[in-house]
């Protein structure tokens, strides 16, 4: 880069990134043109990063091989620099600052690590929500090394210095022991100290459990579980609680005469061995193995202690959440069903996956219940908190509204009273959920949601699209206040329409608020693979690969179109008096039925006579009615509608009155209907009345 061309590139961003201009226009004169720099243009809406060239030479990057995905820029950063990075500019994020700065290591072509620094403007809008971050990075490598020079550091042990604060640093974001193991010989520490391979062993009832084997073809065959007074390395250091320093491939043979003769021929030269020690006890042993020098410094000596210290404190903390988060999701498992039953007329696909930090795990549910009359029961839920007790309280609460479903409860009263329950249980937890009854032969369903996320719907020709379903409080809540009237949505499904029911881990993502969750999750519904399983399968990746930390639930329910009854096809629906959302299902339930059951040329008039039916049992009886549809087979198919009551007064037809608006009731269903009458039922009546209906339902897509 000339002199010329390098300051206008510095012009451009002390004018492209505000308070940073002083910064750019600074390292300009010192630097001149030899100096690498360039700018950055992230759109944290669509995640999109825009790198100019001198920004890419940085990186030692082509624009070829530059795609506009951040996260292609990982290849070049060390690991436990980026992670030190990203932790730094989400705090930048979330705290409300306008700017940050940082020094990191990129690893050239060459496998060099260069120093680097960049700096970033977070740009918000009004509402202080960050959309857009534009800043610089250059080479920060001279700047670097001079100030080294100054301070007169030896430039090895400053490098080592900064590998053991980069990986105590990275070290705090490892959860399990695998995760630890990784980022160790990830971290590039080894190369840094010289150090060729590691072992790592945890201490178990009194047996060291090798974890890390060191280099391809180091292991030694009975080594896997050694017991601590055994005469090898890990042992001795886990005894006297001391580190081994192992200076020669002579003290080596001399010390460990059993295990040398193993591992003589992989050109190992010294190694260093360090009790992993936290809160005073041992938990194992860690091996540095050499293959190019021999002794150790004092300065080398004290630093890989400081090393073994910080390894040690992280390898409990991860076998701490490795137990807990075993223990919370085996609780969980538990309480989730062991099996999902077959269901007539629909395809199923359910999913939980489980939170990746230790006891992060407990509350989220799903469940399909089998109702009375052919219908099916889906339940998603996620109880407060992200613990044991959350995953014990979601057991409880599954059962009794599993109970009360199958009781045959209209869904407003299965939450009510599922509402009381977990009111009067002994704990602070409440929970949201979604309940969704189906009649997957007319495709009617009807929807209560307690405090919980909207449901999506995907066509079948892919589209998806959020359900928006009036709700109420959260069960337990809605009880503590009185609100326990939870309202009831109904909606039709037809043939190959899938609804997603879904807990908020799926959505919830760190910087955006719920209409961009799900937003995102509609497009990765509308990308995904049209099979359920793959599309279940497919939602669950995409939230590992967001780095989701939270547990996640998921039930898909696809109403199959070649489920539907020709003959001896039975509905039925309770109506209360003076409830017009049990009215409305009706209403909904008979003209779904009419349809399915292919009586379409004569929809109209059932759905008039059925209403009429209705509407005289409610207005001339003291209790409800009962509606049911049921398709006769015979030489001519006949749909027929029986409205039942408790009373044993029988109708009677009569003519209209003077202002014309009652007497006629019976008088529609003697013109409307083929046939009709009246039976005595118990302690009530059956008004009943029968359509020919001909024409075959052949629509099943």
């Amino acid at each position: 880069m000339s002199a010329g061309r390098g300051g206008g590139e510095a012009a451009d961003l002390c004018r492209c990134v505000p308070g940073t201009g002083g910064v750019a226009c600074c390292f300009l004169r010192d630097y001149g043109g030899a100096f690498r720099m360039g700018s950055f243009d992230w759109d944290l809406t669509t995640g999109s990063m825009t790198m100019d060239a001198g920004a890419l030479r940085v990186f030692d990057m082509s624009t070829e091989e530059y795609d506009g995905d951040p996260t292609t820029l990982s290849s070049r950063v060390l690991p436990d620099e980026g992670r030190r990075l990203d932790t730094m500019v989400t705090h930048a994020l979330k705290d409300g600052s306008d700017h940050y700065g940082a020094y990191f290591r990129v690893r050239l072509r060459s496998g060099a690590a260069r120093w680097t620094h960049t700096e970033g403007h977070i740009q918000r809008d009004g509402t202080g929500r960050p959309r857009r971050i534009v800043g610089i990075v250059r080479d920060a490598s001279e700047e670097v090394t001079e100030h080294a020079a100054r301070l007169g550091l030896d430039e090895g042990r400053r490098k080592r210095t900064s590998v053991v604060e980069g990986t105590t640093a990275a070290l705090a974001h490892a959860r399990t022991v695998q995760d630890v193991i990784e980022l160790l010989n990830d971290s590039h520490g080894l190369e840094y100290f010289g150090a060729t391979s590691l072992v790592v062993g945890l201490l178990e009832s009194g047996r060291i459990r090798l974890v890390a084997e060191g280099p391809e073809g180091a292991f030694v065959p009975g080594t896997r579980f050694t017991r601590v007074d055994e005469p090898y390395p890990m042992g001795e250091v886990i005894r006297t609680l001391r580190p081994r320093f192992i200076d020669s491939p002579q003290d080596f043979a001399d010390s460990y005469p059993i295990l040398w003769p193993h591992i003589s021929g992989l050109g190992i030269t010294s190694a260093a061995y360090l009790p992993l020690i936290a809160q005073a006890r041992p938990i194992g042993a860690l091996g540095l193995l050499y293959s190019d020098k021999t002794g150790f410094s004092a300065d080398e000596r004290n630093l890989l202690v400081a090393l073994g210290s910080s390894i040690a404190q992280s390898l409990q903390r991860a076998m701490l959440y490795e137990q807990e988060h075993d223990l919370a999701e085996g609780l969980q498992q538990a309480m989730l069903p062991r099996r999902i039953p077959d269901v007539s007329g629909a395809q199923i696909a359910v999913r939980y996956r489980s939170a990746r930090l230790g006891r992060d795990i407990g509350g989220d549910w799903y469940d399909i219940i089998p109702l009375p009359g052919g219908r099916v029961g889906a339940v998603i839920g996620d109880v407060q908190g992200h613990d044991t007790h959350a995953a014990a309280v979601m057991g409880q609460l599954r059962i009794v509204l599993r109970a009360y479903a199958a009781e045959g409860h209209s869904p407003a009263t299965v939450m009510a009273r599922a509402s009381v329950f977990l009111h009067e249980l002994d704990t602070d937890r409440f929970a949201t959920c979604t309940y969704v009854e189906a009649d997957l032969a007319t495709g009617v369903v009807r929807v209560v949601r307690a405090g919980h996320v909207d449901p999506l719907l995907q066509d079948t020709d892919g589209s998806c699209r959020r359900l928006p379903v009036e709700g109420g409080l959260p069960l337990g809540l809605s009880a503590e206040f009185g609100r326990l009237d939870h309202p009831v949505t109904t909606l039709e499904l037809s043939p190959g329409q899938t609804l997603l029911l879904y807990t908020d881990g799926l959505v919830e993502k760190p910087g955006s608020d719920l209409d961009e969750g799900l937003r995102w999750l509609s497009s990765l519904v509308r990308r995904g693979p049209r099979d359920l399983q793959q599309l279940a399968d497919h939602l669950c990746e995409a939230v590992d690969e967001q780095g989701g930390e939270d547990d996640v639930a998921i039930l898909l329910l696809r109403r199959q179109g070649a489920y539907f009854p020709q003959s001896g096809g039975r509905l039925q629906q309770h109506v209360a008096q003076s409830d017009p959302e049990a009215l409305s299902s009706a209403r909904h339930l008979i003209r779904a039925a009419v349809r399915a059951w292919g009586a379409g040329e004569r929809s109209d008039e059932i759905e008039l006579v059925a209403d009429e039916l209705i509407t005289n049992a409610l207005m001339h009886t003291d209790g409800g009615a009962i509606v049911t549809l049921r398709m006769l087979s015979g030489p001519e198919r006949r749909l027929r509608v029986e409205v039942e009551d408790r009373s044993s007064a029988l109708p009677r037809r009569r003519e209209a009155g003077e202002s014309g608006v009652s007497g006629r009731g019976l008088l529609l269903v003697d013109r409307l209907s083929d046939v009709w009458g009246v039976e005595s039922r118990g302690s009530g009546k059956c008004v009943w009345c029968e359509f020919i209906v001909n024409s075959v339902y052949t629509d099943r897509t």
